[in-house]
């Protein structure tokens, strides 16, 4: 197999990789693509890539629609980098609470002052802050980092709310049972002293703090967001850091109109930016694609379903990308009827209009049905898997 990496990969996860993986520098010559904050969005995406994984959690930076069209599965690493985010964001939460930033500034612009030991004393008044123990934050979004910043916020005495009208079962049992969990934005907006949302950004989230939810808002809350600026609405978050609505606004995701407010506290995106975060990122991408090309498994993919029959161990396993509609399967089994070929073994799986199926042979099949596979229609990719 051929892979290329559109950004540096951690060592650790291209280690992963079977031997025999080649690395080559051109788009155009990979079958695997491996990549964290490189735009594909205007890129061509050549017919021989099979597969692309993104070592990080959001997937903006990739043409999702284009490569399900094409039958190229999309993974990403939901949690590799979790905890590194978290801790970024209780930085955020510390210094929205504290002005440190204020008082560092301060020292920095004194530091010729040979007495500063002295005149710090009275300049410190201009820096002091609040304490996060007892606040309220309301945390909107319950995934793998909202989870992990709901339960550390607790733990540092703040009473927490938490939002999700999707919570999957698996982060609902690694919720604090301390958290309180509400079905309402409009009652965690007001009843929280700090706000902060994770979310992917997408057509239902796109926009979600706008002045409607400013408005809702304790005076003086303080926001912060370390998913995707299009969650705010820039000019809506400048009015409500000029009203004093919000008091300060912290981000790892700025952009130019943000950097330019007052009473913002901004990260250049350093959120997974860890030695740790990178390596785990890097390895769950090689293990996925690993796991596809070698088995045709799927695992943490964005476009199409997850889906496993364990390693391939059949002389022949099939796999097909197809759309979801009625009698592909039926289609695919006549051809193996007809062609005196057993199938042992079969799964399929099915994500919207998109559909999955792995197939295992008893016997080697000739060239000629693989052509009828991809004959049937509704089908839109397939690979062979021969051991």
């Amino acid at each position: 197999m051929k892979y290329v990496t559109l950004n540096p990969i951690a060592q650790a996860g291209l280690d992963r990789l079977p031997a025999g993986y080649t690395k080559v520098e051109n788009l155009e010559d990979a079958e695997a693509v491996l990549v964290r904050s490189f735009k594909l969005n205007d890129t061509v995406i050549p017919a021989g890539v099979e597969c692309i994984a993104r070592a990080g959690a959001g997937v903006n930076n990739i043409p999702i629609d284009r490569c399900t069209e094409a039958g190229v599965v999309v993974f990403n690493t939901p949690g590799a980098n979790a905890n590194g985010v978290k801790e970024l964001v209780l930085l955020g939460l510390f210094l929205a609470a504290r002005d440190a930033k204020g008082g560092m500034g301060w020292v920095d612009a004194n530091k010729d002052d040979t007495a500063i030991n002295k005149s710090m004393e009275k300049a410190k008044a201009k820096f002091a802050g609040t304490e996060i123990k007892g606040k309220t934050l309301g945390v909107i979004g319950l995934g793998a980092i909202g989870v992990l910043v709901a339960n550390a916020a607790e733990n540092l005495g703040m009473t927490v709310i938490g939002y999700d009208p999707y919570l999957s079962v698996t982060h609902a049992l690694m919720l604090s049972r301390k958290i309180h969990v509400t079905n309402s934005l409009d009652d965690l907006y007001a009843a929280s002293d700090y706000v902060t949302i994770h979310v992917p950004e997408n057509d239902a989230t796109r926009g979600t703090l706008c002045a409607d939810a400013f408005d809702k808002m304790k005076d003086g809350v303080a926001v912060l967001n370390f998913a995707r600026d299009g969650l705010v609405v820039n000019a809506d978050l400048k009015a409500a850091l000029e009203s004093g609505k919000v008091r300060i606004y912290v981000t790892d995701v700025p952009n130019y109109e943000v950097v330019n407010m007052d009473k913002v506290i901004a990260f250049p995106h350093l959120g997974a930016s860890t030695e740790e975060s990178e390596t785990n990122c890097a390895i769950m991408a090689a293990e996925e694609l690993t796991d596809y090309l070698e088995n045709g498994n799927i695992t943490n993919s964005v476009n199409f379903p997850a889906i496993s029959m364990g390693a391939a161990v059949k002389p022949l396993r099939i796999t097909v990308a197809h759309k979801n509609i009625p009698n592909v399967i039926s289609q695919l089994t006549t051809l193996f009827g007809s062609a005196a070929a057993n199938i042992s073994d079969m799964v399929s799986k099915s994500r919207g209009e998109i559909a999955y199926t792995i197939i295992d042979v008893d016997s080697m099949v000739d060239g000629s049905v693989i052509d009828a596979i991809k004959a049937v229609p509704g089908v839109i990719r397939v690979r062979t898997i021969m051991k």
